[in-house]
């Protein structure tokens, strides 16, 4: 999550991004790091997978770190120490399209999003030659598209003021009204003889619409 909507650079063009894919961190003796290393070696020119430091007088600078993620067409987000990773949550603001490499993953608001929109999920077992095959399959416009239909959610991470329409607070909000919504025994549930759950002006739950732009 971020507490402004702004970048710190401008999103370069697909045609004139070096690489196909980047993974941009530390490999923390986790297999699926370990396997992208490898593969970055194998392909220099598809893979930027550079030793950056993170700490120390030669550490990355922010503006550097994001132009680094933003010179490629995917920002590939294998697992971490956690079952998510801030590299998922980045590429929507340097506009490159999120892999996620983490079989077991857990995001945000997945009543409200739609991820198979906008980012792709490759199985980590299969990390090697095939996924970059598979991703420089991928036609430019169809890229283009994955990122603008991101572009479109990424307020979603934004902790923004109460003025703006889409929030991360707006998104948690609604989670919660769902949650409760759900509960049967809520003061704000009620059902009919149908079966149907409605709230207290009987409008179906399911017709609800979050309160915040979707895809």
């Amino acid at each position: 999550m971020t507490k402004t909507r702004a970048t710190v650079f401008q999103p370069l063009p697909l045609s004139k991004r070096k690489y196909l894919a980047n993974y941009l961190g530390r490999a923390q003796k986790k297999v699926g790091r370990l396997k992208l290393i490898e593969l970055a070696k194998q392909y220099p020119d598809k893979l930027e997978c550079p030793e950056l430091q993170f700490s120390g007088p030669n550490k990355l600078g922010r503006v550097e770190y994001f132009q680094h993620l933003g010179n490629s067409k995917f920002c590939l987000a294998p697992r971490g120490e956690s079952s998510w990773t801030l590299r998922f949550y980045e590429s929507f603001f340097v506009e490159c399209v999120p892999v996620i490499l983490s079989d077991q993953v857990e995001l945000p608001f997945q009543n409200v999003i739609d991820y198979t929109e906008i980012s792709i999920k490759w199985p980590s077992q299969s990390i090697g030659p095939e996924l970059l095959d598979y991703l420089a399959s991928i036609p430019d416009e169809v890229i283009e598209q994955i990122i603008g239909r991101g572009r479109q959610v990424r307020c979603l991470w934004v902790y923004a003021p109460d003025s703006e329409p889409c929030s991360t607070m707006r998104a948690l909000m609604w989670e919660l009204q769902r949650k409760v919504r759900q509960f049967h025994q809520s003061a704000e549930t009620f059902w009919l003889h149908n079966g149907s759950v409605v709230n207290r002006n009987l409008v179906e739950f399911a017709k609800w619409k979050p309160p915040m732009p979707l895809p």
